[in-house]
């Protein structure tokens, strides 16, 4: 399974931007999808994720300025990011898991680098 996250960049603060994650492989396989982000010093921090039943979670700091979507023709999962703050910076990492017998598999996209400047 690859996945392939594209979309960051530099943006001004209450600025919005549009992270993309093409998955190789069909969603039906996947307990959940989303995404996580991380800064220098850090541990990776889940910032949103999408269940198979459509089920949406985020950490506190994002609700209602950030959305995960998925499209299971197209197999992405995106992150619609508006109202973006300066400690929203961060390498954004897509994942997608299964939970197996033998415990819970993920697989991670590459990181796009998100900078949002004040």
């Amino acid at each position: 399974v690859q996945l392939q996250a594209s979309g960051g960049g530099l943006v001004q603060a209450g600025g919005s931007l549009r992270l993309s994650c093409a998955v190789s492989a069909s969603f039906h396989s996947f307990n959940s999808l989303g995404w996580y982000r991380q800064t220098p010093g850090k541990e990776r921090e889940l910032v949103g994720t999408i269940t198979m039943g459509r089920v949406t979670t985020y950490v506190d700091s994002v609700k209602g300025r950030f959305t995960v979507l998925r499209d299971d023709a197209k197999n992405t999962v995106n992150l619609h990011m508006n109202s973006l703050k300066p400690e929203d910076t961060a390498i954004y990492y897509c994942y997608a898991d299964q939970l197996l017998p033998s415990g819970r598999r993920v697989y991670w996209g590459q990181g796009t680098l998100v900078t949002v400047s004040s």
